[in-house]
């Protein structure tokens, strides 16, 4: 019964992947090959000549490459992070309303029904924390993917690469913006979690009194 009711409280809020992130994309240069040594390297060009693109060119326009780079990994890692956080409310949700149920059965069920119930309850916990588990890691790839778009738009604004560098702080802008909305989803689960578990307690501890009075005889509780 209750393995339908936790199908049945999926958050039906959940975002859609495909309005999750649209950074906008910075345009990819065309690139020229050169050889370094013994190595060989790819800047990018347009469509002059090779011997007439200065150093400085050339570093601009490699800049580009490392901005448009950093931005596709942003984005990937933005989505992965978005949508690991999702799951996690979702779970939190599906986990509030199976507890919902518990706490207004107390006392109405037999101990095989309590204990199926509990089982339940004890594995929704553990959907929980492996979705937090992805949240953390999937996080941590964010955050790498946010300091690499920082210092890839302060190279390509050093190297006068100014499109580029704008393009890539209005993507971190996207992205941390949209962290931080579905952030606060997470964060609300949470707090309805705990002000569900307080309610638990509460009415746990009013039925053991109940229980308690009811198995003390009538002349104990009688005043002097």
């Amino acid at each position: 019964m209750f393995d339908a009711d936790k199908a049945n409280v999926i958050w039906s809020s959940s975002l859609q992947q495909q309005r999750l992130l649209r950074l906008p994309q910075v345009s990819r240069c065309s690139a020229v090959a050169f050889s370094v040594g013994s190595g060989l390297c790819a800047v990018p060009f347009t469509h002059q000549q090779v011997e007439n693109l200065s150093h400085e060119s050339l570093i601009r326009r490699a800049s580009c490459l490392v901005t448009d780079s950093a931005n596709t990994h942003l984005s990937q890692t933005t989505l992965a992070l978005v949508d690991a956080l999702t799951q996690y409310a979702k779970a939190l949700h599906t986990l509030i309303a199976l507890q919902k149920r518990y706490i207004a059965s107390i006392g109405k069920l037999s101990p095989a029904e309590d204990d199926r119930i509990w089982q339940v309850i004890i594995a929704q916990r553990v959907e929980v924390g492996d979705r937090l588990e992805d949240c953390n890691r999937f996080e941590s790839n964010w955050i790498n993917a946010i300091n690499i778009c920082e210092l890839s738009a302060e190279a390509a604004y050093n190297s006068g690469a100014e499109h580029a560098c704008t393009a890539t702080r209005t993507n971190l802008q996207v992205a941390q913006t949209k962290v931080e909305e579905v952030k606060e989803i997470s964060k609300e689960a949470q707090k309805k979690l705990a002000e569900t578990k307080a309610e638990e307690i509460q009415r746990m501890a009013e039925y053991s009194s109940s229980i308690y009075l009811e198995s003390v005889p009538e002349a104990y509780l009688r005043e002097d």
